[in-house]
């Protein structure tokens, strides 16, 4: 009588474990897509830094030239995150981003392209500063 209660008890936490994964995993698009550039937003300070520390050692020389790419680099992923939050802000309204508002087959089709554009902005951001971190501790 014992064992059926335990392996009853068992089946019910599995269970009950199961259905508390299962709401978990029900982030939409549309939220994974934001998580995605909330995790980059914040490194936008770092650009930002990344690029006063490489103008003030660009010069003509070969080194100096690197520091330029490198700033360069850095330049196009914030004007990129700023292209990209601009173009999905223009397509998609608050109640679709902050409410999960149902969208039409056409907006789902966006999202699927914000979704890889988002995907190649954060690598695009985090390989530009990693670039630049390591050029400029060659000093």
């Amino acid at each position: 009588m014992k064992i059926k209660i335990v392996v009853l008890l068992l089946l019910l936490i599995t269970a009950s474990c199961k259905q508390e994964k299962k709401v978990e995993k029900e982030t939409t698009q549309i939220q994974e897509v934001m998580m995605i550039h909330d995790e980059v937003m914040p490194k936008m300070g770092t650009l930002a830094k990344l690029v006063a520390e490489l103008k003030a050692k660009v010069d003509t020389t070969a080194t100096g030239k690197q520091y330029e790419v490198a700033m360069k680099d850095l330049q196009e992923a914030n004007k990129s995150m700023m292209d990209w939050m601009m173009g999905f802000g223009n397509r998609f309204d608050s109640d679709e981003i902050l409410e999960g508002k149902a969208l039409s087959p056409e907006k789902q089709e966006w999202l699927n392209e914000e979704e890889e554009k988002v995907k190649a902005l954060k690598e695009q951001i985090n390989s530009s500063i990693e670039r630049a971190e390591v050029l400029l501790n060659k000093d």
